[in-house]
């Protein structure tokens, strides 16, 4: 088994004791990314669909630095404090996402770290 750790400055440094992504041979794990803009690790502002946004572009550039790319995505897990933005997951999703989509998960939580309202994880399959 090949594991190989993926770090990329065009995302957020872990904030805690885990990797931005771990390639095992042609799987890649994602860590959770949250609305973080790595320039600054802060929080972006805006609202949810700033928030959403930032968390796809923060995967994007993750997938990227493993060699990959969104359209490798064969898993993707969205935790949200409030599901009635699932809609708007669902809106910028297709800005990111052509299909056939990746298999996903909505879960809704009570809390996430920062504060934030969403958080994704996700797993690629690379040819």
């Amino acid at each position: 088994m090949a594991k190989t750790i993926i770090q990329t400055d065009d995302a957020p440094q872990a904030i805690g004791t885990y990797s931005q992504a771990v390639k095992v041979d042609n799987t890649v794990y994602i860590s959770g990314q949250i609305p973080l803009d790595p320039a600054n690790m802060e929080v972006v502002e805006g609202g949810i669909e700033a928030e959403i946004t930032r968390v796809f572009d923060n995967l994007q550039a993750v997938a990227e630095a493993a060699g990959g790319s969104l359209a490798d995505v064969v898993k993707l897990n969205i935790f949200l404090t409030d599901l009635g933005n699932f809609p708007t997951v669902n809106e910028i999703m297709a800005r990111y996402f052509q299909q056939p989509y990746p298999a996903r998960a909505a879960i809704g939580v009570a809390a996430l770290p920062k504060g934030v309202g969403v958080e994704m994880d996700a797993v690629l399959v690379l040819d």
